[in-house]
């Protein structure tokens, strides 16, 4: 069958039709696209990045230093904030609308062919298909490749790059992935192929699953400990790492500290396995030059800060918490707002517990909303659920460019705590709890000509 042509919307609707066979684990379909593209996943190597968290963040500091030193690096961050297109970057920048619609017309053509053999490819499986194909074509000089859910069973796992990341292990995807930290770890683990090099930041009894894996596979594994802090500020951190010496992180958050010295640890890997060599400079250059859009991103909007953090799970949120209080000295003033949405799947209950434990949102406006696409618990669900566990009250707006609006206007708002500090309006925003929530917001409040929203599609999902 001859690839279809499409425009760019037209490949979205294309692909998300395909959203109806859900996340369905299992390598052989991907196996089988890739087949029928000729392999393009053999024609470059690099890095594959699993873990619970910090996996984009370790992607975009190997990215930024991988440029720094003057490759050209294909990365893969997900999910997406605004524009499918992000989830396939060469050097920082997204695939431009024509080439995607392209390539997804030439990946739909082989799903065809696959679909009666092995069923019908999922959206996220199509979207690695069309990513390795855009790879291949471009020639890029290695990949930098952020697993989707968890590893073993997951797409981007039929690519053997040469280097297998595992940044951390805790309780996430519970119900894909399996309800214990050494579950989650074998399947995380499992991406540590024979032949590879292997990093991991984990620790505990996650660890000890990790180096069965690699010791079973005859993988040399690097384990990383998190890398001395010397300074926060506003704009990032300062670490002692190695070598390097004294080195600055331009992402906010202490957690930071653990994700750089894995991230320089796996470009130790790719060095010692003949795929890039980065000098200590381009590493400086490249740490410190690094941006990673929606997590713990600050900006600016009528006078206000926002900061936008994902914040997804209870430990990322306990995460954002320690961020947030770590960076409170270094925020205006006044009275914060917290703008909240949890997907419903998610860990509701530890989200909330973790970010009422900070000490900057204890006497914080809190707005609930629910982002568009099905999963979002409810707004007045969450307020309720934030009521009962933070015991302090929280209003619902279920639309979120509405709820933006309120978290920005100042006045005194529902459930004003008495002695709260007066009008509500005069401190940071945090947009948190959901990076579809976040992705929604920054597409209002930033203005990116690379990153074009994608139009409406009716009744879309969002993958992995």
């Amino acid at each position: 069958m001859t690839s279809e042509r499409f425009g760019y919307a037209e490949a979205l609707s294309a692909l998300e039709s395909r959203g109806r066979f859900g996340i369905r684990l299992g390598l052989a379909r991907t196996r089988a696209l890739l087949s029928g593209l000729d392999h393009p996943e053999r024609t470059f190597r690099g890095a594959l990045i699993a873990g619970t968290n910090g996996k984009g963040s370790v992607l975009a500091l190997m990215g930024s230093a991988l440029v720094a030193a003057g490759y050209r690096v294909g990365q893969t961050p997900k999910p997406h904030l605004v524009t499918y297109r992000e989830r396939l970057q060469i050097g920082g920048r997204p695939v431009d609308p024509e080439t995607f619609a392209r390539l997804a017309g030439e990946v739909l053509a082989v799903a065809d062919r696959v679909a009666g053999r092995h069923g019908e490819p999922t959206e996220f499986e199509l979207l690695t298909a069309i990513t390795f194909r855009w790879f291949a074509e471009a020639g890029i000089d290695l990949a930098v490749v952020e697993v989707g859910l968890g590893g073993r069973l997951d797409a981007t796992h039929a690519w053997d790059g040469g280097v297998a990341v595992v940044t951390n292990v805790t309780l996430d995807h519970t119900e894909r992935l399996g309800s214990t930290v050494e579950a989650i770890a074998s399947e995380k683990a499992a991406i540590i192929m024979r032949g590879d090099l292997a990093v991991t930041g984990a620790w505990g009894s996650a660890l000890e699953v990790i180096e069965r894996r690699s010791r079973r596979v005859a993988a040399p594994l690097t384990v990383t400990s998190l890398a001395p802090l010397r300074s926060l500020d506003r704009d990032g951190i300062e670490v002692e790492l190695g070598r390097l010496g004294r080195v600055r992180v331009g992402l906010r958050g202490r957690h930071q500290a653990a994700n750089v010295a894995v991230a320089d640890a796996a470009l130790d890997a790719l060095e010692s396995a003949g795929i890039a060599r980065v000098p200590d400079d381009a590493r400086r250059a490249g740490y410190a030059a690094v941006h990673w859009p929606g997590r713990l991103e600050l900006v600016e909007a009528g006078g206000r800060e926002v900061l936008l953090d994902g914040a997804h799970n209870p430990a990322g949120a306990a995460t954002l918490a320690r961020a947030l209080d770590d960076m409170a000295p270094f925020l205006r003033p006044g009275r914060p707002t917290l703008l909240l949405a949890v997907m419903a799947d998610k860990d509701v209950d530890g989200i909330v517990r973790a970010l009422a434990g900070a000490t900057l949102l204890r006497e914080a406006r809190v707005i609930c909303t629910s982002p568009a696409g099905g999963r979002a618990l409810a707004a007045d669900r969450l307020a309720a659920r934030w009521h009962a566990l933070a015991g302090r009250a929280a209003e619902a707006v279920p639309e979120p460019a509405a709820a933006l609006d309120a978290a920005l206007s100042p006045g005194i708002g529902a459930g004003s705590p008495a002695g709260s500090g007066g009008p509500l309006g005069a401190g940071p925003v945090v947009v948190a709890g959901s990076l579809y929530l976040v992705g929604a917001v920054r597409a209002i409040l930033v203005s990116d000509p690379t990153l074009a929203p994608d139009p409406p599609l009716p009744h879309r999902k969002v993958v992995p």
